[in-house]
């Protein structure tokens, strides 16, 4: 995947949405992660030509896994000169060894959310920018569905009222697979999965049933982003955010 068309769909995305206003200082999530790094490199980029102005700054919690490497982070953030704020968290001990949670995605999630809340408003930000993907936008949609009897999927844009911050995800309308071959054609460094859950959770078995759909239906994907789109009311194009911020289920599995 080339700049220019991760710029295509990135800025796409940001336009359907009204993701940027002008002065915006936007924190954004980086995990080490292919997407997250993607995203980073997307807003440098941004910044260069987008006719609003912003500001970034790079946020990243380290749970306490053991290989999660803070020098490859600073590093990548060192090159693109973007500030890096680093908190250092206790999720894994809490997580896997105090509450040995059976369904730990969820509690190791909110604590991650409230620290990334936390260094967002301490540094001015108004906006906080998530990595999720289209592969990300499908996997949740039936989630919810099948787990829960419910039709939704997180929203592009999600106003917190209890922070005043704002959440976007700009990288809805790219697939995984790009973001994936952004990291290779860029031989951009990418930190190793860390948590223990990675590969194992339904979100796992929600991709792989993607996968295995899109053989017996090519257009599966689309069929369900259509969906998507056309019946979720915070898909609708530049709508009016407000305050409605509606609880997001997406990280319960």
């Amino acid at each position: 995947m080339t700049m220019q068309k991760l710029l295509s769909k990135t800025r796409q995305a940001i336009n359907d949405f009204n993701m940027i206003e002008e002065n915006d200082k936007i924190a954004i999530c980086l995990s080490g992660g292919k997407d997250s790094i993607t995203m980073l490199h997307a807003f440098k980029a941004l910044q260069r030509f987008y006719p609003k102005k912003f500001d970034i700054i790079a946020i990243s919690i380290n749970p306490g896994f053991e290989f999660f490497d803070t020098k490859l982070l600073q590093d990548i953030c060192d090159k693109l000169e973007i500030p890096l704020f680093i908190e250092n968290s206790h999720a894994q001990e809490i997580v896997f060894e105090i509450r040995k949670e059976k369904n730990p995605c969820s509690l190791c999630a909110n604590l991650r959310r409230g620290a990334i809340n936390s260094i967002a408003r301490r540094e001015g930000c108004n906006k906080i920018a998530l990595g999720h993907n289209e592969d990300d936008v499908l996997e949740t949609f039936l989630l919810n569905l099948l787990y829960t009897g419910s039709i939704g999927t997180f929203s592009p844009v999600s106003f917190m009222d209890r922070s005043g911050i704002t959440l976007i995800r700009p990288l809805i309308y790219t697939p995984e697979k790009e973001t994936k071959r952004f990291i290779k054609k860029n031989n951009l460094p990418v930190m190793p999965k860390v948590c223990p859950m990675d590969g194992t959770s339904k979100r796992e078995d929600m991709k792989q049933m993607l996968f295995s759909l899109k053989k017996e239906i090519p257009m599966v994907r689309a069929n369900l982003f259509g969906a998507i789109k056309r019946n979720l009311p915070d898909w609708k194009k530049n709508r009016d955010w407000g305050t409605d911020f509606r609880p997001l289920i997406s990280n319960l599995f």
